[in-house]
């Protein structure tokens, strides 16, 4: 090979160096470019998502909204925004209040146990039954289900004090009560399928259109306004007996003793 073929051998190979050098520069700036296009996707859409999570947050809930509702109070309550439940027509003046929250084992211990005779004692006229009624354990265990059962139990309180009675004992069944941890009651299905247990509320299409439209959410929200302000009430169940509290009876023996001990005889 002559010394000028050689030479321009040479001069080729630099030249396709360059050439490939050139495609490979402007292929690693496409790369760069599509990397950096991504990444700004990217937390375009972290920041959009971010931003519609904090939107969500803030949205308020339906029980932030009912809180602000106009009450409609059910048949059968007075006071303030028909906070103030009473069953029974006892000429005395004995009253034994309950202060419960629908999802708390203890009232269903309570109400399993001790809950007929109570009843008993409101019907034969030895006094009155009045309740307050509490959504804490929302709060504390996360879910709607005590506000949802407060809000059907108004539903059946408006069509009469004996259906709220007997759904209040159906909720509170061994077979119908949720475990703590679980959150049954946010189901509207799941309320009117206790319901149908009762004979006043059975089938009862009144009811259960309140139930599914939240007829009484707003009442809900206040009587648990009301539960939050009771004075002496740290837990549920409290009962007191003519404004007393009582230590919480666990046979039906241990409730008569209460009784005596606070002057209510037959």
């Amino acid at each position: 090979m002559s010394k000028r073929n050689s030479q321009a051998a040479k001069s080729a190979a630099r030249e396709r160096l360059r050439v490939e050098r050139e495609r490979q520069a402007k292929r690693e700036k496409v790369r760069r470019q599509v990397i950096v296009a991504g990444s700004i996707v990217a937390v375009l859409a972290i920041a959009g998502g971010i931003g519609y999570a904090v939107v969500q947050n803030n949205e308020p809930s339906k029980w932030d909204a009912a809180a602000d509702a106009k009450v409609v109070a059910p048949a059968n309550t007075s006071g303030t925004n028909g906070t103030t439940i009473v069953a029974g027509d006892s000429k005395t003046k004995n009253t034994i209040h309950l202060y419960e929250d629908a999802r708390c084992p203890a009232c269903a211990s309570f109400e399993q146990t001790v809950g007929e005779t109570v009843n008993k004692g409101m019907t034969d006229g030895d006094y009155k039954l009045s309740f307050t009624l509490g959504t804490f354990l929302d709060g504390n265990l996360g879910g709607d289900g005590s506000k949802n059962a407060l809000s059907a139990l108004g539903a059946a309180l408006n069509v009469s004090t004996d259906a709220f009675l007997d759904y209040k004992t159906a909720l509170y069944s061994t077979k119908y009560h949720p475990e703590e941890t679980t959150d049954e009651f946010s189901k509207d299905s799941y309320l009117i399928k206790v319901a149908d247990t009762v004979d006043a509320l059975k089938g009862n299409k009144k009811f259960q259109d309140a139930v599914e439209k939240g007829t009484y959410d707003a009442w809900a929200m206040k009587m648990s306004k009301t539960f939050d302000t009771a004075k002496d009430v740290d837990s549920t169940p409290t009962i007191k007996i003519n404004d007393k509290v009582i230590k919480n009876p666990s046979t039906v023996a241990d409730w008569e003793k209460s009784l005596k001990d606070a002057g209510v005889t037959k």
